[in-house]
């Protein structure tokens, strides 16, 4: 009888440890979903945060990242809008929103040290809020050093943009939104 009651105890015990153990990784499974979870919150707060933006003036830009840094940690300066790697370029696209008219600002840079593309043709497809299609051509502008175009329409809603790039026959494309 007193080894039944030994087994027993020896039994559970082993059973204890083994279902602690079962809800340890358990735990390390939902701190990493968790850990998931909190990054791609980050990351849309990162976004909406860049599709504010300031209109003190008829073209400021705002500055989301007050020391000038960019989000690939390089130190390059950011002008607070939505950026995407594409290859070889780095693409920021800013749309700011006033009374009458929307300013699009696009920067085009290529290469480790984000040297400016000048010579590129680009134009702004641009999906509006009812579903309808519009083509803009963006001019170069050397003294911001930046494309830039004025979109007349100020329906509300989201607007779905398609930049098209083309520097000496190389297409280099990226997409974006911004909700007036």
């Amino acid at each position: 009888m007193n080894l039944l009651k030994t087994s027993f105890v020896f039994l559970g015990s082993v059973s204890l440890l083994f279902l602690g153990a079962c809800s340890g990784s358990n735990q390390a499974a939902n701190s990493e979903n968790n850990s998931a979870a909190s990054t791609t919150t980050a990351a849309k707060t990162e976004t909406t945060a860049k599709d504010n933006h300031s209109e003190n003036d008829g073209h400021s830009h705002n500055k989301n990242n007050a020391q000038g840094h960019s989000e690939d940690g390089k130190g390059e300066h950011s002008h607070g809008g939505q950026i995407i790697e594409s290859g070889q370029y780095h693409l920021e696209f800013l749309a700011e929103p006033e009374k009458n008219v929307t300013h699009i600002d696009f920067y085009l840079k290529k290469g480790e040290k984000r040297d400016i593309v000048s010579n590129a043709k680009v134009t702004a497809q641009i999906q509006l809020p009812d579903g309808s299609q519009k083509s803009l051509p963006l001019t170069y502008e050397a003294k911001e050093q930046h494309y830039h175009a004025v979109l007349s329409e100020k329906a509300a809603g989201e607007y779905k943009v398609a930049i098209l790039s083309d520097i000496n026959a190389e297409k280099v494309n990226g997409r974006f939104t911004f909700k007036r």
